[in-house]
């Protein structure tokens, strides 16, 4: 393959050119490194390099101004913007950046093609005068300052403008107009100079001239990359501009148009394959290259073009092992840098002033890959510290003042920079996100690689521009306005990867494959709102109006990337063309128009494959762990301490839970409790019910008893909400909801309570949470048994004693009743709570505390009315009647049962095999 840049040398020698003394001007700098790779192989002696430039360094050579970068040309119009508008009317920094970016691409793509500045702005005015929404005669305030906003337009422009000139400086448009000012003057000046432009296609109306200019005075060549299937074709998009070039200038008409070839319409081997999502393409892309690397080991004439920039990673990563000279040519946006999102956490939090941070920011800040290490040791780990007490204290908000409470010294510096308040002040924010890059660095500067610290340069750098923007204009007086411009630099800054250019495999974007040749191209990402992007619209300029003066619409810049695509195709021999087959309303939402239109062609023989991921089918299969001796003995010492009933019923909805929490010990993570949890509002109510029948135990309780209950109430539930909950607020939002059903639920309970004396009912006390342990004697287990539990309360109620257990949910009498009772240790949602208070029950009677027959049964707090619950036995689903006291014949019944589970949880030869639950 005979590559365009050595065909252009090869041209300019045979014609008899000195090449060291020609200006070789080039679409983009990295053209330039190919040109001179060439250049050495074609020359055979020592010679000086010829003026090698990109468009852009040519055109601001001719223009004499400096080009001032993105972020600073917005604040330079903010500069004219205020010196022009009235102070009333002016809007603030953060405000005006929202939309001020999209008037300097206006500005910018109205003086690259030179449009007519103040007969645009008039039309734009005019238009917006019969547009607006008001149909009132008298235009209201709000449409007044709409209208403002575009007759001043025009001063914006002027006085921006003079402003910068008056400085020699200039964004990219106002240079490309002055480039074309000094035309006549540069070719006065340099007639001695041999211009070679080389590779151009889409020519902005200043680049136009200006190279027709320099062909006028011979004083340039011009070569143009067109395949003739392309340039023949009248409606072909990829010979779009040049066909207009070829048509339009006056040069051509007597002049040779170098040069036409016929490359395209040469065999290829074309594959067109889609591929779901964006981390399927870069696998396949991984997979086409283990191929290629294993037919032929060098890959410098192999190209991988990303359609979408954020693709790179997973590319790199997914590239084989084998392939280890890889250059990359497009830079990596720092918004995809890890240390972005530490950036962002730091900003989101400080963005408004506070005292108080969300628990959930700060453990995710202190946690974060790039910090957390600041937290560690080797004897120490303060993060876990920290993230334990914010947890056991129930911190939903946590001050500085507080984490240094928590924290050791040794990490307050990091403390301080992390979370002391910027105060809405630019300058400290700054100050502090610079402390913190240069604490990461010399903190953990053993562990840190080369690209960690590449990050930490280019995030040093941009924080260091920040700085010297705020501190030359000013304008940044809030944090919101920092953010907005870090927000911008962000998207528009890269980090550059720093490779061998002309070995191994070659990775970039679309725009930096222009003029270069492979051999092997694979292209991702060819879908509908990528290549190309389609109708975006990014400006204040409505598409009539550009095309009343000659500026681009998106129809020119789809016909731009559809000639980048069509080129990097042309002299190639092997073609992969990537695309998603997954439906994306972001992104793309089917194969690109280009595929479609290569099949139609019929040009190539097109192989066209869809790939589906092998996934595989996962059979789930139900956990089944076998009892070996560490397990037996853990189950002895667990027999030892005492099976409770909630271990018990635990087993019977799912062994493998109970396995993870009695065997193996793994508690279920706390986290921190925003909102109070079920199982605190029931601690909180079982807790204030036995501050307050605790000391009546052997007594009868009485009205006045009960009424003096009501008086402490509040205090009790609030002392035990302080001690259950921590440091966690309730005093307000859901939290005081939950204190005041708390109180609620107490106040109910015990007016119930009043209700039964008052009828002439006699309660009398017998325990209040009383905590036993009784022991079984079960034949087939050689170890002792022992069974546990504390029961809420037991009393008598008109002579008849009750067992009873407290449920702040809500509970149904049929969860308190059975049928069979072979289920009772088999249906978890059914019995559960039957299992449970036949087992307070069993214990009580076996520890002679009570007499039977008695009663024993459930009080849902959330289903008051219903009274007291009780247990009880029917004969059938259809059977209405119930047998409700519990006799030596219930219980040896139950005792039955319960001996037979816990034989199965003993048992060694039966394993613990999980339940599949709903």
């Amino acid at each position: 393959m005979s590559s365009f840049i050595k065909s252009v040398l090869l041209d300019l020698q045979d014609k008899g050119n000195t090449i060291e003394e020609l200006f070789f001007i080039l679409p983009s700098k990295r053209a330039g490194v190919f040109l001179k790779h060439h250049l050495s192989k074609i020359i055979n002696k020592p010679v000086f390099a010829p003026h090698i430039l990109s468009i852009e360094e040519f055109v601001e050579e001719m223009s004499g101004l400096k080009t001032v970068s993105n972020t600073d040309t917005l604040f330079q119009l903010y500069n004219a913007y205020v010196d022009v508008t009235p102070k009333e009317n002016q809007e603030p920094f953060e405000a005006f950046s929202s939309w001020a970016q999209i008037l300097i691409q206006d500005f910018n793509e109205i003086d690259r093609y030179l449009g007519k500045q103040n007969s645009i702005f008039d039309y734009l005015q005019a238009i917006k005068e019969i547009d607006h929404w008001s149909l009132e005669a008298e235009q209201t305030d709000l449409v007044k300052s709409f209208l403002r906003f575009w007759k001043q337009l025009k001063t914006y422009y002027n006085v921006f403008t003079e402003k910068l000139l008056n400085n020699k400086q200039g964004y990219q448009g106002l240079i490309y107009r002055e480039a074309v000012e000094n035309l006549e003057s540069y070719i006065e000046n340099n007639a001695h100079k041999t211009h070679v432009f080389l590779g151009f296609n889409a020519l902005n109306t200043c680049e136009s001239l200006i190279i027709q200019g320099l062909l006028q005075s011979e004083l340039a060549h011009v070569y143009w990359d067109i395949d003739d299937a392309f340039l023949q074709d009248n409606i072909h998009d990829a010979g779009l501009f040049i066909r207009q070039h070829k048509a339009k200038w006056n040069y051509f008409k007597t002049q040779p148009f170098n040069w036409i070839t016929s490359n395209y319409s040469e065999k290829k081997n074309i594959e067109i394959i889609g591929v779901p999502k964006l981390v399927g393409q870069a696998k396949y892309i991984g997979q086409i290259l283990e191929r290629i690397s294993s037919e032929n080991s060098d890959l410098k004439n192999t190209a991988v073009v990303l359609g979408e920039e954020n693709l790179l990673i997973p590319v790199l990563n997914s590239i084989p092992k084998q392939i280890n000279q890889i250059n990359v040519t497009m830079g990596l946006p720092l918004k995809f840098v890890p240390l972005a999102s530490l950036f962002d956490l730091l900003f989101s939090i400080h963005k408004k002033p506070t005292t108080k941070y969300y628990f959930r920011e700060v453990i995710d800040l202190i946690s974060h890959p790039s910090i957390h290490s600041l937290f560690e040791t080797e004897k120490s780990n303060y993060l876990s510290d920290i993230s334990s007490c914010i947890q056991k204290n129930n911190l939903v908000y946590i001050s500085t003042n507080q984490l240094k409470k928590i924290a050791d010294k040794a990490v307050h510096n990091i403390i301080d920079l992390l979370f002391s308040s910027w105060e809405n002040n630019p300058k400290t924010a700054l100050s502090n996100c610079l402390g913190l890059i240069h604490l990461i660095k010399h903190n953990n500067s053993e562990n840190l690689n080369s690209l960690d610290l590449e990050y930490l340069y280019r995030f040093h750098s941009l924080f260091n521009q920040l700085t010297e923007l705020n501190d030359n204009y000013h304008y940044l007086n809030s944090i919101e306005s920092l953010y907005r411009i870090y927000n911008d630099l962000l998207q528009t800054e890269t980090l550059d990867f720093k490779g061998e250019p002309l070995e191994g495999l070659q990775v970039m974007g679309m725009l930096e494959s222009r003029v270069l040749d492979f051999e092997t191209v694979i292209i991702s990402s060819v879908n509908e709102g990528i290549l190309p992007s389609g109708k975006t619209n990014n400006s204040f300029i409505p598409f009539d109006v550009k095309l009343q003066n000659g500026l681009p619409t998106y129809k020119e810049k789809d016909a731009v990337y559809t000639y980048h695509f069509y080129r990097l195709i042309q002299r190639a021999k092997n073609v992969y063309i990537l695309y998603n087959t997954e439906i994306d309303a972001l992104k793309g939402v089917e194969k690109s128009r280009f595929i479609t239109q290569m099949e139609v062609e019929g040009i190539h023989k097109i192989n066209h494959t869809v790939v589906s991921p092998n996934v595989p089918v996962v059979e789930k299969k139900l956990k089944q762990i076998s009892k070996t001796e560490a397990i037996v003995s853990k189950l002895k010492v667990l027999s030892s301490k005492g099976f409770s009933p909630s271990s018990l019923t635990n087993y019977v909805r799912n062994p493998i839970d109970f396995y993870y929490e009695k065997i193996l010990g793994i508690k279920t993570f706390e986290d921190v409790e925003e909102n109070i949890a079920a199982n605190t509002l029931g601690s909180v109510i079982h807790n204030t019910l036995e501050d307050f029948y605790k000391p009546f135990e052997g007594k009868f309780l009485s009205i006045e008893d009960l009424k003096n209950f009501k008086l402490s109430i509040k205090k009790t539930v609030t002392h035990h909400f302080k001690d259950l909950y921590k440091d966690g607020d309730f005093t307000s939002g859901k939290n005081l909801i939950i204190f005041e059903i708390a109180q609620r639920y107490i106040s109910n309970f015990i007016n119930s309570e009043i209700e039964h004396l008052k009828t002439g009912n006699q309660i009398k006390i017998l325990a209040i949470e009383a905590d036993e342990k009784i022991e079984l004697n079960i034949e087939n287990i050689p170890y002792p048994i022992h069974l546990t539990g504390k029961v809420d309360r037991i009393d008598q109620f008109n002579g008849v004693t009750r067992v009873i257990d407290y449920k702040s949910g809500k509970v149904e009498q049929n969860k308190v009743e059975i049928i069979d009772w072979e289920d009772i240790t088999t249906d978890y949602d059914k019995y559960s709570k039957s299992f449970q208070v036949l087992c307070y029950a069993y214990m009580m009677n076996q520890k002679k505390k009570i007499e039977l027959p008695i009663e024993a049964g459930i009080i849902s707090f959330k289903n008051l009315n219903e009274g007291f619950l009780k247990f009880g036995k029917k004969a059938s689903t259809r059977d209405k009647n119930k047998d409700q006291l519990i006799t030596e014949d219930t219980l040896k019944n139950f005792e039955i049962e319960l001996k037979k589970l816990i034989i199965e949880i003993c048992n060694p030869n039966i394993d613990f095999i999980e339940k599949e639950l709903d």
